[in-house]
Order: C-alpha cells, then sequence, then structure tokens
C-alpha cells in the first residue's frame, strides 16, 4: 500500500471537520490537522472532534506544528516545518511512540533530518499549491529523482513522502520514482464530489 496522508483545510463550502470527515470516509487512514492563524485554545476543540473521528475509523492522527497540543489531547503525533519547534525538543515532550514528521525541500534538508529523530520526511513541492502559504522552490519530477538518487547513494533509509499540488494521477510516477508516499489536500477538496474522489486515489494508491 503506497500510504497517503490528508492534510486538513477548508475552502468556502467545505470546513475544516467536513474536510476530515471525507477523507476518512473516502478511505484514507492518516489524517494531518493543519490549522493557521489560530490559537491553541481555538484549535483544541477541533482537534479533538477530528481525534475522535480517527480512532473511530482506525486512522492515524497527527497535528501540524502544535506540540503541545497534540501532547495534551494525546494526538499520534506532529508535523514539524523548518521553523517550528526543534525535533529533539519535540520528542522529549511526545516520547519515542510518537510519530514526528519534517520538512524538507533539498538535499541537504534530507541529510540534516537524518541525524534527527524524525520518523518520515514531508518532501516538496512536487508543484505549485494554494493550500501552502510561502511555498518552496517547486521540486518537480527531477527534483524528486535527484533526493532519491542522493538517498539511496548514501544509504539514507526514511519514508519520503511527497507533498504540493499531487493529484491522483501522479501516483504512478511518484511511486515509479522511489517516494514512499504522498499527502494532498487540495485535489480532493476541489472535487466535485471529495469523497468520491478521496475513494478514488486510495484504489490506486493499492495498485501494484
Amino acid at each position: 500500500m503506497f500510504p497517503i496522508q490528508f492534510i486538513s483545510h477548508c475552502t468556502d463550502s467545505i470546513s475544516y471537520l467536513q474536510s476530515v470527515e471525507s477523507a476518512l470516509e473516502g478511505g484514507c487512514r492518516w489524517i494531518q490537522l493543519r490549522v493557521k492563524n489560530a490559537t491553541d485554545a481555538q484549535v483544541m476543540p477541533l482537534a479533538m472532534q477530528c481525534m475522535k473521528l480517527c480512532r473511530e475509523a482506525g486512522a492515524t492522527f497527527i497535528i501540524d506544528d502544535r506540540v503541545g497540543l497534540a501532547a495534551a489531547i494525546g494526538a499520534d503525533g506532529v508535523h514539524l516545518g523548518k521553523e517550528d519547534m526543534p525535533i529533539y525538543e519535540a520528542r522529549k515532550i511526545l516520547g519515542r511512540k510518537a510519530i514526528i514528521g519534517a520538512t524538507a525541500n533539498t538535499v541537504d534538508d534530507i541529510r540534516y533530518l537524518c541525524t534527527q529523530e524524525v520518523d518520515y520526511i514531508g518532501c516538496g513541492p512536487f508543484r505549485h499549491t494554494d493550500t501552502k502559504e510561502r511555498l518552496a522552490p517547486i521540486l518537480g519530477e527531477t527534483g524528486y529523482r535527484r533526493i532519491i538518487s542522493m538517498m539511496r547513494q548514501e544509504a539514507i533509509d526514511l519514508p519520503i513522502i511527497g507533498i504540493g499540488g499531487i493529484t491522483a494521477e501522479d501516483i504512478p510516477l511518484l511511486k515509479e520514482i522511489g517516494l514512499s508516499g504522498i499527502a494532498l489536500s487540495g485535489s480532493v477538496l476541489r472535487a466535485t464530489d471529495p469523497i468520491e474522489e478521496m475513494r478514488r486515489i486510495m484504489t490506486i494508491a493499492k495498485n501494484p
């Protein structure tokens, strides 16, 4: 199975909670709650609702950035961007069993992260996306091939999760390149039927 992580987002017609509900109903079993421009206190009720849904569905639930909130409610882990809490501090707070993912955009980023206690690397963006502010330089197919080649040459064995503007149609290529999985959001929520689009993505992900 090619792992699929859904990152929460909202649109004019879909709330953060509804986006998570759609992803879970569509078969996704790895959810990241990402809410910007709000305090932990403001996000906590939403996080608890999302975690309840994930527990009921047997899905992994992680939170973007908010280490304290993740610890407080017992989330499965966090995803940390380059400007978020240092990984070693998050590990001290969350413990060894927690999932900690981290963001990378360059070969040097990955070389650094392989020295840290991370469980996976979110690497991108693959292409332009409107769901992320302050977008890093686009990697595209060439960038991913360069990174995967370097990792093999240097025996770096960490899961690489592609992110940034990825659609269902990109999955076969990203599998072939050697990525470990993908994270997405906009391509699901822009679909006429987000639940069916998530199902389609999961079906493609299951194919050899």
